[in-house]
């Protein structure tokens, strides 16, 4: 047990503090609950694959925020993160088994966390973690829908006696030494990223008094903390200083990658719809800032990356109190209040009048040049006659995009519990949480104000906004587009307009729960010492959502949007044990559980509802044939229910990161072919390229959505021989298959399934009715339906070892050997019923996103020092994997090496009150690897996997640990 208590991570659960899932108030001290099962128990074996992650580890490897701690673990993946900008909403989420952030359950202290389409993993105080149990596989018929990847469970010290504090500084250091990429910035002629950075600062503070009162009865415990998170550019590292294209299709260059940029460029790029120019591909202004329009290259493209977060900025301000008080053995109350004010930027390049919208130009413009309007116009040169035209021109880089994003964030916890005698107790509980969103969106063009800046006649010799002359917009100033960096700062001022959306989302559950031991009533299995336990419960939960846009957000596509979801549900979960201490049988447990759920859901500005049901159950074997050696099986249907978002989110037209394989002079496929995809053949070898990598994707909610299903299955064999003291070995085989899951098809994979003749994918093409074009801002315009839909099947199997050994080195202390590790067997995607499926094991990229590397691992090796002190050294893992075949081929990202990241961290206690630390994460500073933009369809940054791969480099802590 010594050797358990001292891993960072294993198969069994600790002893679980006062603090535990739902904390007992059954007159046996001895029983808790494990998280995955409601049964109160003695002992403290799981049936379920279960590891946790202790305090200690959460100290070794310095992180501050909650999801660093997890995505470091083999079972999970990278979600929403602090290195994501572009589109993100400031939250942090989890992502177990690579099968979506939704899918995977989030508890704290047992109870769910917030609303499940508004999960936030930012709030959780990480100082005041004691543990985090991870489940692996479905448990929805203990906790009802999401957890059909598993259940993560944050067990936070709610029960102090005493005064602690907890401070923590870090900063990234890198060395940029990628010539390749340096080379590739000084090729197109960008400033290359510095030589030595230091950056991205973090602070974190946290304070947590408690005090037990009336002879130990009570307990109250208050708590506090701030955290700041210095804001990072990607003009500071290699890697992502310049966006990363492909040169695979280029014969003349041979396959590489260039730097790449926007056609949107402070220079000026025209595409006539109309007129003697229509058809003949970009029109650019001349660099020399002459007013000539010459035929666009790539030497025009607007590096965009430099002033885009590759860290966003970030404060937080976290506060909070438990308390309960024992009245009586039948009745304790208790109840929780715990709140997060979080504010981040995101923030990404200058705005632009941007290509994807659609501009009128009146051939009479007097900013406009003789050539210019002769090729925009022909014979109608000088008249009032006007041309659509699409415009691409960036902003100066005083103003880049800022994306103000602010969360405040509320939980209440309150409930009465207690022993009625008879080996039963019961639980009533109340829990209310709000999620108050508000973003802003700045310095952003309003393409109205566009219009209108661009709508310029001669007045007196002077060029004035027509809306001006006919005092529709007396504030109007033109704007010179007809040369390169022809708008000024102070002509820009006028074209911004903040656009504003705030959300608005609650959770109600109302729960209660009776759990008792059968035998007190002599109901017990006559080889088995331990007695039938059952729990039954029944819960109603409602969540509501209410979303608000003001008129420039929608005019943007933003949609205002409500719903709301109530759950009724019943429960009972039974625990036999079976046999107990008998030759080849020292114990033998069944469990099952069953759970039905009624859902209706509800939107009140549509007047639109549906109702359905869902029956959820599990079944589970324990059997230790010695005390040395146990077998655990399982099998769990789970479902996971549409959330509101899912189900009534407004539609709209948003930007991807894809290429149009049928755009250019001279198309990637024949004109047979994009004619499946809607290409006529006056347009074939005439349609704009999405810009900058980026087309034009319809997104939008689905109320006819039902809930997915999951069938789980796990075998897993726990070892602690007593004749190797303090060793443990465990091995969980996982088989998790979710069908009809709820999802939209990858635009990527719509584009490239098309092209191979698939007119099911076919048929998701819109392009532009007069360019053919991919890309554009409204449903007039270009785009792939990707709308919420129930579709194939996900699936994915794999085997988790957990080793951890403790032995003595005489004098000299201890030594504590652990690691953590997954063999994926199979992650495979079926996007369509009835069609092909597709393996992601061992690849990335495309509709595979992010690397799923055959073997991953987290080992640490922890030497204990006599007088309270440690060294640890950590071995991140991550296989090779290839490039997802979905997609276009790659030579140069044809795969990404294998990845090996090694930290060190030391701790000290210079007595009882004071604990020091310090540590190093990728002592080596490994570059994370360069990835083409168009690879990068899944919570891509920075042209890398950021929260995979370590963007920032070398990160460097101190902290420190007060208790009195």
């Amino acid at each position: 047990m010594t050797g358990l208590l001292a891993s960072s991570a294993y198969t069994q659960v600790t002893p679980a503090p006062t603090s535990s899932s739902q904390p007992s108030a059954s007159s046996d001290a001895d029983a808790i609950v494990v998280t995955g099962t409601r049964i109160k128990r003695p002992d403290l074996e799981s049936n379920s694959p279960l590891t946790t992650i202790s305090s200690k580890e959460i100290k070794y490897e310095g992180a501050v925020n909650a999801e660093d701690i997890l995505n470091r673990m083999p079972q999970f993946t990278a979600d929403a993160n602090e290195n994501m900008s572009n589109g993100s909403d400031g939250t942090a989420k989890i992502n177990l088994r690579n099968l979506g952030a939704s899918r995977v359950l989030t508890l704290i202290n047992g109870q769910r966390m917030m609303s499940s389409q508004n999960v936030d993993i930012n709030f959780v105080p990480s100082a005041l973690i004691d543990r985090i149990d991870v489940v692996s596989g479905g448990a929805s018929a203990v906790y009802g829908s999401d957890a059909v990847a598993g259940v993560v469970n944050f067990v936070l010290k709610d029960h102090l006696d005493g005064f602690r504090m907890d401070m923590q500084t870090g900063i990234s250091q890198h060395s940029n030494g990628d010539n390749y990429v340096r080379g590739l910035n000084t090729a197109e002629g960008f400033n290359n990223a510095p030589s030595n950075v230091l950056d991205g600062a973090k602070q974190d503070i946290n304070a947590a008094y408690g005090k037990n009162f009336a002879e130990g009865r009570g307990n109250i415990t208050v708590y506090g903390g701030y955290r700041h998170t210095d804001p990072v550019l990607e003009s500071t590292r290699d890697v992502s200083n310049c966006a990363l294209n492909q040169l695979d299709t280029d014969t003349v260059n041979g396959a590489g990658l260039y730097c790449g940029g926007s056609s949107s460029s402070q220079y000026g790029t025209f595409a006539p719809e109309s007129g003697p120019s229509a058809g003949m591909g970009y029109l650019t202004n001349a660099k020399d800032g002459s007013k000539t329009w010459v035929p666009y290259d790539t030497s025009y493209a607007y590096n965009y990356s430099p002033s885009n977060y590759i860290q966003r900025s970030d404060q937080r301000y976290t506060a909070g109190s438990f308390g309960k008080f024992k009245i009586s053995p039948a009745a304790e109350v208790y109840g929780s209040f715990m709140y997060m004010r979080d504010h981040t930027f995101s923030q990404v390049a200058p705005s632009a009048l941007f290509l994807g919208s659609n501009f009128t130009l009146n051939c009479d413009n007097p900013l406009m040049s003789s050539q210019q309007a002769t090729a925009l116009c022909g014979s109608a040169a000088g008249t009032s006659a006007k041309i659509d035209t699409l415009i691409g021109y960036r902003l100066n880089n005083d103003f880049s995009r800022r994306d103000d994003l602010r969360h405040n964030d509320f939980r209440y916890t309150a409930g009465v519990r207690g022993d009625i005698g008879h080996g039963f107790s019961y639980d009533v509980n109340y829990l209310h949480s709000l999620v108050k969103y508000n973003e802003t969106y700045q310095n952003n063009v309003d393409t109205v104000k566009a219009q209108r800046a661009i709508d310029a006649v001669n007045v007196n010799g002077t060029a004035t906004c027509q809306s001006v002359v006919d005092g529709t917009d007396p504030s109007c100033v033109p704007i010179d587009i007809f040369k390169a960096n022809g708008i000024t700062s102070d002509q820009a001022q006028y074209l911004f307009a903040d656009s504003n959306t705030a959300e608005r989302d609650t959770m109600t559950v109302i729960s209660a729960n009776i759990n008792g031991d059968l035998g007190t009533f002599g109901i017990k299995s006559p080889w088995a010492n331990r007695g039938v336990s059952i729990a039954l419960g029944a819960e109603r939960r409602h969540e509501s959502l209410q979303y608000t846009a003001d008129a420039i957000a929608q005019e943007g596509g933003s949609v205002p949007t409500d719903g709301r979801v109530t759950v009724t549900e019943g429960y009972g979960e039974i625990e036999i044990p079976v046999l107990q201490d008998l030759p080849f049988a020292h114990a033998l447990t069944l469990n099952g559980g069953a759970r039905y759920s009624h859902y209706h859901n509800e939107q009140s500005s549509t007047d639109t509802s549906s109702n359905y049901n869902a029956k959820t159950f599990k079944a589970e074997v324990n059997w230790a044939p010695v005390a040395d050696a146990r077998l655990r099986a399982s099998f769990n249907r789970a479902i996971r229910a549409p959330n509101i978002s899912e189900l009534f989110g407004p539609g709209g037209v948003g930007n991807v990161t894809t290429d149009d394989p049928c755009a250019g002079s001279n198309p990637q496929y024949s004109a047979q072919v994009c004619a499946l995809s809607g290409v006529s053949s006056a347009q074939y070898g005439h349609i704009i390229q999405c810009p900058a990598d980026t087309c034009s994707e319809l997104y939008g909610g689905n109320a006819k959505l039902k809930p997915e299903k999951a069938n789980t299955y796990t075998f897993g064999l726990v070892l602690t021989p007593r004749q190797i003291r303090n060793f443990s070995f465990s091995a969980d085989y996982y088989h998790i298959k979710v069908k009809d899951y709820i999802g939209s098809l990858d635009p990527s994979l719509i584009i490239s399934q098309c092209m191979t003749g698939n007119t099911y994918y076919c048929n998701l093409f819109h392009r532009n009715p007069t360019t053919g074009a991919l890309f554009g801002s409204t449903v007039n315009d270009g785009y792939v339906e990707a709308t919420t839909l129930n579709t194939g099947y996900l699936m994915t199997s794999g085997v988790d070892f957990n080793v951890d050994y403790t032995f003595g080195i005489g004098k000299f202390g201890k030594i504590n050997a652990n690691l953590v590790g997954t063999w994926l067997l199979h992650q495979k995607e079926q996007p369509q019923p009835g069609f092909a499926s597709f393996e992601c094991k061992g690849t990335f990229g495309y509709s595979c996103g992010e690397p799923n590397p055959t073997w991953h691992h987290a080992a640490r090796l922890t030497w204990m020092i006599p007088g309270d002190a440690s060294l640890s050294v950590s071995w991140r893992y991550l296989n090779k994997v290839k490039l997802s075949d979905t997609g276009e081929s790659s030579v140069i990202n044809s795969h990404i090496p294998t990845y090996n990241y090694f930290d060190l961290a030391g701790t000290i206690a210079i007595n009882k009150q004071l604990e020091l630390r310090a540590g190093v994460n990728n002592i080596a500073d490994k570059d994370p690897p360069a990835i083409a933009t168009n690879i990068l369809t899944s919570f891509g940054n920075g042209n890398t996997f950021a929260g995979v791969y370590d963007v920032m480099g070398r990160e460097m802590f101190v902290g420190a640990s007060i208790n009195f």
